[in-house]
Order: C-alpha cells, then sequence, then structure tokens
C-alpha cells in the first residue's frame, strides 16, 4: 500500500479525492483503490478494457501521471458531474432574453462543477440607447454583478464554488471601469477579471499614439494609448488585477485558426477557447521521473517521460467519451476538436534535482528542451490515435498543418500528421496544480517555483492539545533524507519569496514555445518593486513570446501572502530575519484535526426574525463552545412554522453547524450569507435594507459572534478564535480560505490557494 509523503498529502485524498458514501463511509479504501476506480473508468470506452485499465494504472501509480481533480474525483463514481474543470461559455447577445439565458446556462454548468469563463465585450456600454423602451443601457458591469451574486449561491460539485472570469477588450467603451472594477474588494469576488490586449494597442502604446473606444461601429471615447495600459497597470500593481492576455497572439497561434476565434478563457487562463469549449487537464509529474538525483548523473528519464505522456493523451482522450457535460452545446464543442490540456507538475523540483536554479538562462533552455519534448510525444500519440481511432471530426490536413504550433513542429511529426490526421485538435497546457500537487507530496505545483521549502501547521486536536506537522516541499524533503536533515541547501535553491519577476518571466516564455494552449502562472512580486519596473514585467511577457501575464505583489485589497516561519524558508545564505523583515515573528496558524465532537450540554440564545414577506417569524438558536477558554459557535438550528422554508432552513442548518464545528474562522460564513441577494427584492427591516432572508439570518449569526466577543464588530473578523490563532499581527493578512477559514491563502498560477487544506479558486 502506499505510504502518503506526508500528513497533509493523505488529508488532501480524504477529503477531495476519496470516493465515499453519502454518509460518509469510504468506498476507496486506499489511494491505490481511487486509481484502479480512475483507470477502469477511462478504460471502458476501449476494445480491450482489462489491457488500458493496467496501463492506465501503472500512469497513475505513484503519482506519476495526475488527471486533473475533476476526473480524480469524478471517474467511476457514477455522480451527476462533468470530468471537465471548466468551460467557455457561448457568446452573449447584446439583448436582455439572450443575456439572461446564457446566465441560465452558466448556472447549470456551476451547478455540475465547472469552472466558467466569458467575454463580456459583446454587452453595449452604459449609456448607450436601447431601441424600444427609451432608456440608456446599464453597461456589461452591471451583468457581471449578476453573474456574482449567481455564482455565489451555487455550491459547485464536491466542496468547491464556482470559479469565472471575465474578460473585455482593450478598446470597449467601458473598459476604465472593468480596469477598477476590483477596488471595491467586495465587488465582483467570484471572479477573476483579465483585458484582452491586441496587438495594435500594443503598438499604440509604444509609439505613444492615440486609441478608440468603439462598440458596433461606434467611437465612443479617443484616448491616449499609453494612458490606458498606466491605467491597467497601476490597477494590477495595486491590486493584483485585472491580468492581461494578448489575444491576437493566442488567436494567432491556434492549431485551430481556421474554423475557430477565441475572446475568452477558463477561469485561471491556461485555456483559451471558442464558445462552448471545454477545458480537460492533467499533469505528469516530472519530480518523479529524475534519475541519481543532486548528483553529477542526475537526468530526466525521457524514455519513461514519452511512455507516460503517450499512456496520459490516450487517459485524456477518453475523458472526452466518459464524461458528462452540462450542455449539448458543450458535448458537441469537445467531441468536434477532442482538444486536451496535457501539462507538467514537480517542474522546479525536477530542476532542483539536476542541479539547476530554477530562473537562470540554463534552467530556462532545460525547460524548452523538457516541454518540447512532451509536445512531440504528445502529438505523435495523438496521431496514433487517429490511426486507430480517427482524427477530430473537424481536421483540415492544410488548414491545420499552417496553423499555430504546427509551424514549428519537427518535420517527421508534421509527414505523420498529413498522412493520417491527428486525433486531438489542441494537446497540451499548464494548469494550476495546487491541491493535486500537495495530493502528490507537496510537489511544486505546475511550472512555479517552490513557494516554500518548508512550513509547520500546528494542528489542534480534539483533546485540546495541539500537535505540529511539517509540509516540506519535495525536493527539499529527497535531499534531506540523502545528505541529512541538517545539511545546507545548495545554491541553487531559490523559491518565489526569493526569485526575481523578470527570472519568472523567462521561465514562462521558455515554457510557451512549447504548449499550444497556453500557462497558468503567477509573478510574484515583491511590495517595493517600482512601478517602472512593474510595467517592464508585463512588456517583456508580451516581447518575449507569453500569451499573457498575471502578477501577484502584496497590497491593501487582497492582503499580503502569509510569511512563513521557517528558518527553510529562506534562500541560501540570508539570514532569517534579512527574509521576513527585521523583527518580523513566524506566522502560527492552529489548524483543526478534526471536527469538535459535541458535549452533552451546550449554552446559546435564541433569536426570532420577523421577515416582511413571511407570515410566520423565523428561531434561529445559536448554540456556542468552550475552547481553550474562548467562547465560539458551535451549532445553528432554524425553525419556522412556513412550511415553504422547510427544506432550505434544514440544509442551511446542517451545512452552517458542519462549517462550525471545522474551526478556524468561520466568520466567512456571515460575509456570504450577508452577500446574498433576492432576485425579487429584499426588505426594509427596522430602518435598513436587508437584501434577502439568508442576509437577515446572516446579520443575526453575526450579531450573536459578536456578543459573544468572537468578532470585534460588524465586519471587523476574527477576534480571538483559539483554532485558527494568528499570532503575527503586526503582518498584514490575506483573506480567510473559504473552505478551512485559516489565513493560509497563497496567489499560484493566478488563483488563491490555501497552503492548508489545498482549496483553490479554481480548483
Amino acid at each position: 500500500m502506499t505510504r502518503f509523503a506526508a500528513p497533509i498529502a493523505e488529508q488532501i485524498w480524504d477529503m477531495k479525492y476519496r470516493l465515499k458514501q453519502a454518509d460518509g463511509t469510504p468506498l476507496d479504501l486506499s489511494v491505490e483503490d481511487s486509481w484502479r476506480r480512475i483507470a477502469r473508468a477511462l478504460a471502458k470506452v476501449e476494445m480491450d478494457p482489462a489491457h488500458w485499465e493496467e496501463r492506465f494504472y501503472e500512469a497513475l501509480e505513484d503519482f506519476k501521471y495526475l488527471p486533473a481533480g475533476r476526473i480524480t474525483a469524478g471517474a467511476g463514481t457514477d455522480r451527476s458531474v462533468t470530468l471537465f474543470n471548466c468551460f467557455v461559455m457561448g457568446t452573449i447577445p447584446d439583448n436582455m432574453g439572450g443575456i439572461f439565458d446564457q446566465l441560465r446556462e452558466a448556472a447549470l454548468t456551476m451547478q455540475q462543477g465547472g469552472g466558467i469563463g466569458y467575454d463580456f465585450s459583446t454587452i453595449r456600454p452604459k449609456g448607450a440607447p436601447v431601441t424600444g423602451v427609451a432608456a440608456d443601457a446599464s453597461g456589461p458591469l452591471s451583468f457581471m454583478d449578476v453573474w456574482d451574486a449567481m455564482c455565489r449561491t451555487i455550491m459547485s460539485a464536491g466542496s468547491r464554488r464556482g470559479a469565472m472570469m471575465a474578460t473585455m477588450r482593450c478598446d470597449h467603451p467601458d473598459i476604465e471601469d472593468f480596469i477598477g472594477a476590483k477596488a471595491d474588494s467586495a465587488r465582483l469576488r467570484m471572479f477573476n477579471l483579465s483585458v484582452l490586449v491586441t496587438d495594435a494597442f500594443m503598438e499604440a502604446v509604444k509609439a505613444d499614439g492615440p486609441w478608440e473606444l468603439v462598440f458596433d461601429g461606434v467611437v465612443y471615447h479617443t484616448l491616449p494609448a499609453r494612458d490606458l495600459w498606466n491605467r491597467i497597470m497601476r490597477a494590477t500593481y495595486d491590486y493584483a488585477e485585472p491580468g492581461v492576455i494578448f489575444i491576437d497572439r493566442i488567436n494567432q497561434a491556434n492549431n485551430l485558426s481556421y474554423c475557430e476565434t477565441i475572446a475568452a478563457t477558463n477561469p485561471c487562463g491556461e485555456q483559451p477557447l471558442p464558445p462552448y469549449g471545454a477545458c480537460l487537464l492533467g499533469s505528469v509529474n516530472l519530480a518523479r521521473l529524475v534519475n541519481d538525483p543532486f548528483t553529477g548523473d542526475a537526468h530526466l528519464d525521457e524514455h519513461a517521460l514519452d511512455e507516460l505522456v503517450s499512456t496520459a493523451v490516450r487517459m485524456m482522450d477518453n475523458v472526452v467519451d466518459a464524461s458528462r457535460f452540462p450542455l449539448e452545446e458543450q458535448r458537441q464543442e469537445a467531441l468536434n476538436k477532442r482538444r486536451i490540456g496535457l501539462g507538467v507538475t514537480g517542474l522546479a523540483d525536477a530542476l532542483l534535482m539536476v542541479r539547476l536554479r530554477y530562473g537562470t538562462e540554463e534552467a530556462a533552455r532545460q525547460t524548452e528542451r523538457w516541454l518540447h519534448r512532451i509536445a512531440r510525444a504528445a502529438y505523435r500519440a495523438s496521431v496514433q490515435l487517429a490511426k486507430e481511432k480517427g482524427a477530430f471530426p473537424l481536421f483540415d490536413a492544410d488548414a491545420y498543418l499552417a496553423s499555430g504550433t504546427m509551424l514549428g513542429m519537427d518535420e517527421d511529426v508534421r509527414n505523420a500528421i498529413r498522412q493520417h490526421g491527428i486525433r486531438n485538435a489542441l494537446v497540451t497546457s499548464i494548469a494550476p496544480t495546487g491541491t493535486i500537487s500537495l495530493y502528490a507530496g507537496n510537489v511544486s505545483s505546475g511550472i512555479e517555483p517552490v513557494f516554500a521549502y518548508a512550513y509547520t501547521r500546528k494542528v489542534l486536536q480534539k483533546d485540546g492539545t495541539r500537535t505540529e506537522e511539517e509540509v516540506v516541499d519535495y525536493a527539499v524533503q529527497m535531499y534531506r533524507e540523502t545528505f541529512g536533515t541538517d545539511a545546507a541547501l545548495p545554491e541553487y535553491f531559490v523559491n518565489a519569496q526569493t526569485l526575481a519577476p523578470l527570472d519568472h518571466v523567462r521561465m514562462q516564455a521558455a515554457a510557451q514555445k512549447w504548449v499550444d494552449s497556453s500557462i497558468s502562472k503567477t509573478i510574484n512580486c515583491p511590495e517595493d518593486i517600482s512601478f517602472e519596473d512593474f510595467k517592464d514585467v508585463y512588456l517583456q511577457a508580451y516581447e518575449t513570446g507569453c500569451k499573457g501575464c498575471t502578477t501577484y505583489r502584496p497590497n491593501d485589497v487582497t492582503g499580503s501572502v502569509l510569511s512563513v516561519s521557517e528558518v527553510e524558508d529562506v534562500a541560501p545564505g540570508e539570514a532569517p530575519d534579512q527574509a521576513r523583515g527585521e523583527g518580523a515573528q513566524g506566522a502560527e496558524v492552529v489548524y483543526m484535526s478534526e471536527p469538535l465532537d459535541r458535549p452533552q450540554t451546550l449554552e446559546g440564545a435564541t433569536y426570532k426574525l420577523k421577515w416582511p414577506d413571511s407570515e410566520h417569524a423565523i428561531y434561529l438558536t445559536i448554540n456556542d463552545i468552550i475552547v481553550g477558554g474562548h467562547r465560539r459557535p458551535f451549532e445553528v438550528f432554524i425553525n419556522s412554522k412556513n412550511m415553504e422554508h422547510f427544506a432550505w432552513t434544514v440544509a442551511l442548518t446542517r451545512m452552517i453547524s458542519a462549517v462550525f464545528r471545522r474551526g478556524g474562522d468561520v466568520s466567512f460564513v456571515v460575509e456570504e450569507l450577508k452577500a446574498v441577494f433576492d432576485p425579487r427584492g429584499g426588505a426594509w427591516v427596522q430602518g435598513k435594507y436587508i437584501p434577502s432572508i439568508l442576509a437577515a439570518i446572516g446579520g443575526v449569526i453575526e450579531r450573536h459572534l459578536i456578543a459573544t466577543g468572537f468578532l470585534e464588530g460588524e465586519g471587523m473578523g476574527l477576534k480571538s478564535d483559539p483554532t485558527a490563532q494568528v499570532v503575527n499581527l503586526d503582518q498584514p493578512r490575506g483573506p480567510a480560505c473559504p473552505n478551512c477559514g485559516q489565513y493560509d491563502m497563497r496567489m499560484v498560477e493566478g488563483c488563491m490557494t490555501c497552503a492548508s487544506c489545498g482549496h483553490s479558486k479554481c480548483g
């Protein structure tokens, strides 16, 4: 039986990927059972299922190939969920009926667990006339608010909330409002935002020329292109959004440019997709393929890599046939093009094992060689599938070979495609792998550098005692096991805290040369980077061939990444105080090991809530538990004589109580409830407008938490919770994780990701 590399890896598997009955009884008794379940499910579509089940199992074994989380959690479960991570939805029509048809499709897709991307450039700008109703348009951002509210109310498959990407063209008349939308930290929280930047705009920026904002042939405004560029840069400098997508480059480099136009991406940006395009992801774990690590003979086993890539491509192609789809349009799009997104994880660890410093020119060259090898093997595998099962239906040899990645592909691969066709229109992509990387033993994520060499999780046990768990990077743990725990790390060990931003760009550009879709990557920037140097990061990304750019700089809106407290987390040769700031203390976070047990007797309070639309009052009972001398919420009961409310009040009672019993900063429950609005309208209660009955319930819970001392005041968050205690109060905190409540959210590959539980906004 496989031994997990760390407790957190087993916890991730148990929480996110292990198949269980409805009552929580495990059906996957070991991770081998999970691998067997996935292999069997994906082999069912084969002519010889038994043979391919064994081949697929071998690829999954020892975490060598990591299907995306949707596949790992959903394959072979008979659940009504999609195995595709996310989708770009249909083009939004510029009329009210069409807009709300698209909202409905978005809700259905998110209900099955798919994240979504939309281009809002097709909606007329604010103030434009609406013919026939003698009114002015409210503009695309007003409808984005509606999408945002919809997303808040839908819990995706498993425990994931849906993620969304919104794009807008750089020449849309409302682009300035779009750029500044995230200055309000409470607005559009469920969206990632990216500006679609054209080549013409970049040329106008360089030339300091004028730029027209246009819709439907009408010029609404003209401004200096450089002013608009500076506004984009200032926004992302100040609050990390919007990102930038070089949309002309994406369309020019697209293998399918002859039959589709792209205007949006999935939520994390690694899959630019056409309307109803589906995002199918998986990653080869390079950290598991290095022989003789940390020696002069260290090398990646390229023969094993070729074999693994070939099997992975076949598995992913089978997902297209095995998966459910929320919408028929999505199924047809997937079947017509069969695009997959095979990527990598553990790149930084693999570079460490072959003694290369991430970010150097040598490391970039090695990255380019490895990605070229993967692309070549993946295309050859897809050609073999075409010989056996047929090319994708929209394949046109001449048009295909004259576009995209094919123009630079090896001649033998081009000849094979011309002769036999190809099964999958696009094959490579580098996705966020935060959660599956933890599950695989805390290997470095995607093509990102190692975030931290080690950090300590403090876990509160049921009996009130605390234990510590060290979470160590995979390559660092291997180095310790080889040379001893006290051995100093060599100079080629580098992490995200000490890496120069342009080194990030160099690595992204090197990988992009052989990735036919795109790459999800975050370029970490120091808080004190100058604005001019910050802008240069984006210009370098454009000039070196990247398809987009996402940065993260600690800021007042999204907070700072929580500092790590272990000495091993600093760069070799750097003192801990230099790395964390003079006088800084390590941030201590205490986690719950298991949900709290219920004592025989609890103290609490009951509140009466009268909602204007309801004949009967709602009664809320909130009971508290004493932990470490502090009072904290433990359970909620919601009751009413109005039977119309019965089902959802029972569901809410169980869900909120389950969250409370997990510990941590549960104040996000209040925030989420208060943010829900009723499309039929809210009500005025005691002189204050409440947007929904759920928001009113959130307000009652908030008042109770303030009264018991758990919260400092309305909207103030955690006061004194011994199960999620941040000792380093002088250091700015980022947002609490919406899944476990801990202040351990980090920007990784364009997504805020929790290092504690693995929760990611993008999955």
